[in-house]
């Protein structure tokens, strides 16, 4: 079965990760729902541009993943869900005592419970469409930990928790659920961290990315939006229908250490 006109909506993709894979599964021929908590006019022209460069249909639909009301939201503004891609996320750094609260409550509300709040309002119309595909973007750190990171781990182990329960819940239909788990991405964000983490060590751009940046990648190259776009239009793909309640790693090995 092909992908083409099949409707994805991916949380979180007006950048980075999301934004890679709303453009890998707009090439296949699929149409794609962007979203973040913002509403720009740079927003809309994003999806114009891949609608432009694809023929596809794209649209750009504004809501705050950390509000469980505006996710359900999202799902039935989009009118049709066929893949769902829960990417939405944030990050807060600092040691379990120090960690403030609402720093805590808002990384699990959008790293977290907003795919909660997507699955449980795209799996009906999944059902009603006899076919459904759900990718949740987890991270290397839903396998592993790391210090000073508690809600980031805490929230991506439970986003793989989620997976599997969603995988048992459609295990005889035609739906399936996985999780990939990205390590380092070169994204806009990462790339901006660069120049600032130069002047910290001291070092050159090359020995930022080998010994600090990816120091726990075993490949010591970063992972791309290209690739995790192809990794989650594979999952669409009929050669993954018998892969849900998994985790893929898209990580240079770190999972394997």
């Amino acid at each position: 079965m092909s992908v083409k006109g099949k409707t994805a909506v991916i949380t979180g993709s007006n950048s980075g990760i999301g934004l890679g894979i709303a453009e890998e599964l707009a090439r296949a021929g699929v149409n794609v729902v962007l979203n973040s908590f913002t509403d720009s006019e740079e927003d809309h022209a994003l999806a114009a541009r891949i609608a432009k460069e694809t023929g596809v249909e794209a649209r750009y639909i504004q809501a705050d993943m950390s509000k469980g009301d505006q996710c359900r939201a999202l799902i039935e503004k989009a009118g049709r869900c066929d893949i769902l891609v829960n990417n939405a996320g944030i990050q807060h750094v600092a040691p379990i005592d120090e960690f403030p609260t609402e720093k805590w409550d808002a990384i699990i509300a959008i790293n977290l419970t907003s795919a909660f709040h997507t699955t449980a309002a795209a799996l009906p119309m999944m059902r009603k469409a006899g076919w459904g595909r759900v990718i949740n973007i987890a991270s290397a750190h839903g396998l592993t930990a790391s210090p000073y990171k508690s809600a980031y781990v805490a929230a991506k182990h439970g986003i793989v928790g989620l997976t599997k329960v969603t995988a048992l819940e459609t295990a005889k239909e035609p739906i399936t659920a996985n999780a990939i788990c990205p390590g380092y991405v070169l994204t806009p964000l990462v790339e901006a961290q660069i120049p600032d983490t130069m002047k910290k060590y001291d070092m050159d751009r090359d020995e930022v990315i080998e010994k600090v940046m990816l120091e726990r990648q075993p490949s010591k190259e970063f992972a791309t939006t290209e690739q995790l776009g192809g990794t989650a239009l594979f999952l669409c793909s009929d050669a993954a229908a018998q892969i849900t309640g998994t985790t893929i790693s898209v990580d240079g090995g770190w999972t394997a250490l």
